[in-house]
């Protein structure tokens, strides 16, 4: 891996459905009143609203790329039912586009939470055991680390079954952060160098960079596609549209002063370079160019595949 790029190469990509799931609306959404938030969300009962679980599944010259993985299918009928998980696991979602899992070379997730990377694995009788199992598995050291530590605001979010398997398959990076990490950055501040100076190119064309706050480990991935678009995979620095504002952060954010910042540069990079943004949770139209809205900060608009 090296964070020079010596080509461009492009990738044919198809946005995979892994399936949706439930989660608490103000644990989504943090510190914003419901009356706000419920604005783009609808909550259920038992105020829990419906997020998506969107991978991206990449191919060039005979080389399979899956970005992210959902949930999966191995929680027991409890859970499946606490979390309202619905529809297909990557797994099978991948099998549906007459794809056999064992063609995936690799696999990147963007951080192990388990409705992240829980889909990498399944269950063979009890064992879990790798969904893909030809496939490598790229992810940060920080995350790696702090997954098998549960350094997380949540006790139950780093599970010992989505990890362990992945043990032989995995491929560490260690990308530069943006700040230095001995202090507090302004509210307002910028990274000292741009994004293109801190991604590090994992395979051909496909980089990844740090961008903290939901966990110190998190990497959004970016690549160039067929049509000349430069794709990026959001993760939970912005999970849906919903969650543009500046202050929209998750509860369980490890630092939500930092997912803050972390958001408010990663939207001026993402319109200052007209990236297309592929947003991990949003169960609509996850597809979104970032504009200037005129008032100092963005707004989202969103384009088809």
């Amino acid at each position: 891996m090296t964070s020079s790029v010596v080509n461009n190469p492009k990738w044919s990509w198809q946005l995979i459905r892994a399936g949706t799931l439930k989660l608490d609306g103000g644990g989504m959404f943090g510190i914003i009143p419901k009356a706000l938030w419920q604005r783009s969300f609808t909550p259920d009962d038992r105020n829990r609203i419906t997020i998506a679980h969107n991978c991206l599944l990449l191919e060039r010259d005979g080389v399979r790329v899956l970005i992210e993985s959902g949930s999966g299918d191995k929680f027991e009928p409890k859970l499946v039912e606490q979390y309202g998980l619905e529809g297909d696991c990557v797994r099978a979602a991948v099998e549906k586009k007459n794809i056999d899992p064992a063609s995936i070379n690799h696999a990147i997730v963007t951080h192990l939470h388990f409705d992240h990377a829980g889909g990498l694995t399944s269950l063979d009788g009890s064992k879990s055991v790798p969904s893909f199992p030809n496939a490598s598995v790229y992810v940060q050291q920080r995350e790696w680390l702090d997954a098998n530590e549960n350094n997380a605001v949540m006790t139950r979010t780093y599970l010992k079954e989505n990890l362990d398997p992945l043990r032989d398959h995995l491929k560490m990076i260690d990308s530069p952060e943006p700040f230095n990490s001995n202090g507090v950055p302004h509210r307002n501040a910028r990274p000292r160098t741009r994004v293109s100076e801190r991604t590090t190119e994992v395979l051909p064309g496909i980089k990844v960079f740090l961008v903290p706050g939901h966990t110190w480990g998190q990497q959004a991935v970016m690549f160039n596609d067929d049509h000349g678009r430069t794709i990026v995979f959001t993760p939970d620095v912005m999970p849906t549209i919903g969650h543009v504002g500046a202050a929209y952060s998750i509860a369980y954010d490890v630092e939500p002063y930092t997912a803050m910042i972390t958001k408010s540069w990663f939207l001026e990079e993402a319109a200052a370079n007209d990236w297309l943004l592929a947003i991990d949770h949003e169960p609509n139209s996850p597809l979104v160019r970032v504009r200037p809205d005129g008032k100092g900060w963005y707004t989202l608009n969103p384009e088809n595949p």
